[in-house]
């Protein structure tokens, strides 16, 4: 079991390591490189924020029962360790995508 959790504790320090690694190579920047951005309407402002409450729904059904919210990381670096909780946690594809936008907004 110790073995368990120490490959477990591997993988997602691996994981945060390479995100770090990758946000820094590329100077940190998330955001897109244009600047100019379409406003949003009521309907897309409802839809994220039913999505967004979507994702907090099954975040706790699915990722709470072991873990509290971590501090925002980069997405690039929330995607690699949801992608590998998906398999340890057999979630539902989804289910990830959801917990993803969630996580990363």
């Amino acid at each position: 079991m110790k073995m368990k959790f120490a490959l477990a504790a591997f993988l997602v320090a691996s994981a945060m390591a390479l995100g770090l690694m990758a946000n820094a190579s590329s100077g940190g920047k998330d955001a897109p490189k244009d600047s100019s951005a379409t406003p949003v309407s009521a309907e897309q402002s409802a839809q994220n924020e039913n999505m967004h409450v979507e994702g907090e729904k099954r975040f706790r059904s699915n990722c709470a029962r072991c873990h509290a919210a971590p501090p925002k990381f980069p997405p690039r670096m929330m995607a690699t360790i949801v992608r590998h909780m998906r398999v340890r946690a057999t979630i539902t594809d989804q289910d990830m995508r959801l917990i993803l936008r969630y996580m990363t907004e």
